[in-house]
Order: C-alpha cells, then sequence, then structure tokens
C-alpha cells in the first residue's frame, strides 16, 4: 500500500470512530501513574539506600521520564484531553517542565511533519534511522556515550543554550529570555531538592532526577528511535516504514512504557490516544495483515537488525 494511503485502508469508520475515543480519566490515570511510580521510587530507595536500589532506581525513574515524553506525545496530538486549552496545559506544566521542556507548540509542529513525510527525503526524523543498519561496535560506543551521560550532556547543553537566545543579543535580553524559557523547570526542581533535603538525602535528587535524565533516560530513547523506523523493509508502505515492537513485561516497565512500542498502529491513526493502541493492534491482526506489518518479537530483534552492518 501506498504512503498516502488513509486510515479507512486498514479500519471501518465505526472501528476509527471507537479507536478516536478519547478518555479525560485515562489520560489522567497514565500521568498519575507516571508520576506516582516516580515518587514511590524515590521513596523506596530513600528508605532503603544502597547501590542496588540506586541503579534500580535510575532505570525506572529513566523509563518513567520517557514515560512523560510519551504522554507530551499524545498531548502534541491533542489526545489527552478534548479541551486543547487544558491539553497544552497538561503538556507543559505536568509533562515537560519538570525536565527540560517547555511549550508542546513546538514540538507539535516538528513532529506533524514526521508524520505527514515518514521515511521520506522531507521527514524530519529521517537522520534518527537512515544511517542504520550499523556495526554492533558502533552501536556499543553509541550506548556508551548515552549511559555515561555524554550525549545528555551535550543534548540538554543544547537546550540551556538556545533558551537566552542568539550571542549576538544584549546581555539583558538574554537573561530575561532564559528565565523565561528555564525559571519555571527551575523552580519545580528546586522542589523536588526541597523534598529530597528535608529527608536528609539532598543528594539523591541528583541521582534519581538528574542522572536518569543524561544516561538512561537518552538511552532508552535511542532504543524508542531504532525500534520505531530503523532499518524497515519499505519506506513507501505505511505497514512497512513503521515498526511494531512486541515488549514483554520487563521491556513495558523500563524501556517502553504506556504502548510507545506498537508505534506502527500510532501512524495507521494518529488520533488513536495511546491506550487505545492495543485494541488498534488486535485489529488489525484480526483482519489477517500480521504477515504485511512490519513487527518485532522484541527490542533484542530490533537491535540485532540495527547492528547487521
Amino acid at each position: 500500500m501506498s504512503e498516502l494511503a488513509r486510515p479507512t485502508a486498514y479500519f471501518t469508520r465505526e472501528e476509527i470512530q471507537q479507536l478516536r475515543v478519547r478518555s479525560a480519566w485515562r489520560s489522567s490515570f497514565l500521568i498519575a501513574h507516571c508520576w506516582l511510580v516516580i515518587f514511590a521510587t524515590w521513596a523506596v530507595v530513600v528508605m532503603w539506600t544502597n547501590p542496588i536500589t540506586i541503579v534500580l532506581g535510575i532505570m525506572i525513574v529513566g523509563g518513567r521520564q520517557l514515560g512523560l515524553a510519551i504522554l507530551n506525545h499524545d498531548g502534541a496530538h491533542y489526545l489527552l484531553y478534548d479541551n486543547k486549552a487544558i491539553n497544552d496545559w497538561v503538556s507543559e506544566w505536568l509533562l515537560n517542565r519538570p525536565l527540560f521542556g517547555g511549550s508542546v507548540v513546538g514540538y507539535r509542529k516538528y513532529h506533524l511533519e514526521h508524520h505527514r513525510f515518514t521515511q521520506q527525503a522531507n521527514d524530519p526524523d529521517l537522520h534518527l534511522s537512515e544511517k542504520f543498519p550499523i556495526t554492533r561496535a558502533s552501536f556499543r560506543r553509541k550506548a556508551i556515550r548515552d549511559l555515561t551521560g555524554q550525549t545528555g550532556w551535550k543534548q540538554h547543553s543544547a537546550i540551556v543554550r538556545a533558551a537566552f537566545g542568539s550571542p549576538d543579543l544584549p546581555w539583558q535580553e538574554r537573561l530575561q529570555r532564559g528565565l523565561r524559557r528555564l525559571g519555571p523547570n527551575l523552580v519545580i526542581n528546586l522542589v523536588f531538592l526541597t523534598g529530597f533535603a528535608a529527608a536528609g538525602y539532598w543528594w539523591l535528587y541528583f541521582l534519581l532526577w538528574v542522572v536518569p535524565a543524561f544516561t538512561w533516560e537518552r538511552f532508552i530513547t535511542r532504543l524508542r528511535n531504532i525500534g520505531e523506523h530503523a532499518v524497515v523493509p519499505d519506506n513507501n508502505d505505511r505497514l512497512r516504514n513503521t515498526r511494531t515492537t512486541r515488549a514483554n513485561w520487563l521491556e513495558r516497565a523500563v524501556i517502553a512504557p504506556y504502548f510507545v512500542n506498537l508505534h506502527l498502529e500510532h501512524h495507521l491513526l494518529v488520533s488513536c490516544p495511546c491506550y487505545n493502541l492495543p485494541k488498534a493492534h488486535r485489529m488489525l491482526i484480526d483482519k489477517g495483515l500480521e504477515n504485511d506489518m512490519e513487527i518485532q518479537p522484541g527490542y533484542r530483534a530490533v537491535i540485532n537488525l540495527a547492528t547487521a552492518a
């Protein structure tokens, strides 16, 4: 099928209507779940502070930081809430600002172009997939850079520099721009730091919030990007230019939260909220399309494909 095929090529109009139903309660539950997992992890590590709980805490929190980004992705598609103003407020203040993010509007404009031109020359995300397959040695080097914080430092530093605007601007204007863009983020993080300090473990704020954002979250974001579009069989077929990866419970817990692994279904119907993607997947399988779809059994299989050079 062509990349121009519409959702009705795969779903009936009645199915599309079902899959497009948004639930404010389900969106709120997923957001609350994400933050409760983070807070619970912090509490457990504070109560039982040792190298094992800290390492596990970094992985769990990093996975939920990616979870915040995934839920923000639904916000970019106006899928969290029917009210667009509430949708965008939640995306900015509950999902983006606690880290380095801000308004969802800029990401939305960029991301919709990715859907419009998936795996084509003018896809703004093509650079994330076109270099694959790579060698295992190359992948190992990238993983080391991610897990040692080098990737995170490079990317977050670029965000901070951009927040202050061009170096040619007067310093007063640059300062105002920087405070307007990053000031709220700093205030939220000061609240987190204060909470850890009140518990007598101020340093765990850095190990359980900053370190995950610079390391594990960057690494699994790379895995997510590889899983979605790297080494797909046919850039011009909507069933084969995007991938769904079947994730087990552990992969869903620390690598692919909130149904992000069902990426093919998302591309076929971008108006489908993430919690309806499993239903969309079952519909496609029931139609006998499984052999036509790009589906991999897990992230290990995806990595093997992506490192076959």
